[in-house]
């Protein structure tokens, strides 16, 4: 019930929009003939019903998880309502103009400046829409592009880390990271993690990491790309860890078995990672050992401190296993977790993460960085450090719910542990 009343208040959202923006497809079409006009009058409204047969389908179906067909239908109408939005703002200029003009020549008993309008060229609000229905074609072909492109057009970020406590053995060691997977909207085709894992193995790492979100929710989504995954290349084991999507925790399971089949599908999961060839991390700690010296790689279950996300994981025991290792290297899912607990412990000196995806949509330039999810999370894309402690946001090499990437594409990290 909950999911049509959502549904039903964006339908009366989205015509609230769409008549909105009409308004300026109608002022820029005016010299059109009357065919044209009636034309684009169609297609516009055409587009608006399929639109929302669309919404009452998804509003109505079950399926989890979500079909290919919901996913794409989910994105291209929300595609259409961000590029409108755009158009909105600047109609909602131009309106609030045209008030402020209206309210001072009511107040001074002066005509209403007419403004740009005048007898040759184009009036303000062509102007106005014609400029709204341009600058609405930037987010619309980007994110049709992050669609069609940006969801496997994977990067390799390398990373030079100094610490002044790295074993003189591990100098010169590479590290490899890859985050969110999210295996179930790659469907059952391969070849997308088949170039993937051709690119990770080409960096030639010595150790390689995932951290979390190996699913979307279902331990069966990740089965038909075990034999991908299991061809990823590394001297020394392969550690994963477990992220917030893993738990199957936005999975109904009341009709499903229940707890019980909640359980089973997670133990599932663990044993397709151990399919894969990764040793699964559960709040504990192994060691790596190079003449005589060692390192501690560390692995907690899924900790988040931001919104709703449940607390599983123990750090304090994943850290207790850990000894006496000289350096350390926590792999933790979600970054928020390096402020609320990491940095109580100083011998963790780097801290691997991902969980934010970047939101798969901002800018993302030398020397800046945009995403709304950062008005959400403090670290959320690339490199943090606080003292000697480090930690490093993955951005993933999966997608979830928009079947894309504009600005944060799919990111596999290198690091290369130097001593200072």
């Amino acid at each position: 019930m909950q999911r049509i009343i959502t549904s039903a208040l964006f339908v009366v959202l989205l015509l609230g929009v769409d008549w909105y923006v009409f308004q300026a497809v109608r002022t820029v079409s005016q010299g059109a003939s009357a065919a044209t006009q009636r034309l684009i009058t169609g297609g516009y409204w055409f587009i608006t019903l399929v639109s929302l047969l669309g919404i009452a389908w998804m509003a109505v179906s079950r399926g989890t998880p979500p079909t290919a067909l919901r996913t794409y239908l989910t994105s291209a109408i929300l595609v259409l309502f961000v590029s409108k939005l755009v158009v909105v703002l600047f109609l909602l200029v131009d309106d609030a103009s045209r008030l402020v003009r209206y309210v001072f020549a009511k107040f001074s008993n002066q005509p209403a400046v007419a403004g740009a309008d005048g007898s040759s060229g184009i009036s303000r609000s062509q102007f106005i829409s014609r400029l709204g229905l341009l600058a609405a074609a930037l987010p619309f072909t980007s994110l049709l592009w992050g669609m069609a492109k940006g969801a496997t057009d994977y990067q390799v970020k390398r990373v030079v880390l100094r610490f002044p406590n790295l074993p003189a053995s591990f100098e010169g060691f590479k590290l490899l990271q890859i985050s969110d997977l999210h295996t179930g909207s790659f469907n059952a085709n391969p070849e997308p993690l088949e170039r993937a894992v051709a690119l990770i193995n080409k960096q030639n790492a010595d150790l390689v990491f995932m951290t979390g979100d190996l699913v979307n929710n279902i331990a069966t989504e990740v089965e038909p790309h075990i034999a991908t995954l299991a061809k990823i290349e590394s001297r020394h084991p392969i550690y994963s860890i477990l992220g917030n999507h893993d738990y199957a925790d936005y999975v109904d399971w009341s009709e499903q078995g229940g707890a019980s089949a909640k359980a089973a599908n997670l133990d599932r999961l663990k044993q397709n990672h151990a399919k894969i060839g990764w040793q699964l991390l559960l709040d504990e700690s192994h060691t790596i050992e190079r003449n005589g010296e060692k390192i501690a790689v560390l692995g907690v279950q899924n900790w988040g401190a931001q919104m709703r996300f449940p607390k599983y994981g123990n750090l304090a025991q994943a850290h207790a296993g850990s000894g006496d290792a000289a350096f350390k290297i926590l792999l933790s899912h979600d970054p928020s977790h390096w402020e609320a607990q990491v940095l109580e412990y100083p011998d963790i000196d780097l801290t691997l993460s991902g969980h934010t995806h970047g939101m798969q949509f901002g800018v993302n330039l030398p020397g800046f960085k945009w995403s709304p999810v950062q008005y959400v999370y403090k670290q959320w894309a690339g490199l943090y450090s606080q003292g000697q402690q480090h930690l490093y946001v993955n951005t993933g090499l999966g997608f979830i719910g928009y079947p894309g990437r504009v600005g944060f594409l799919p990111e596999i990290t290198v690091f290369e542990l130097r001593r200072a």
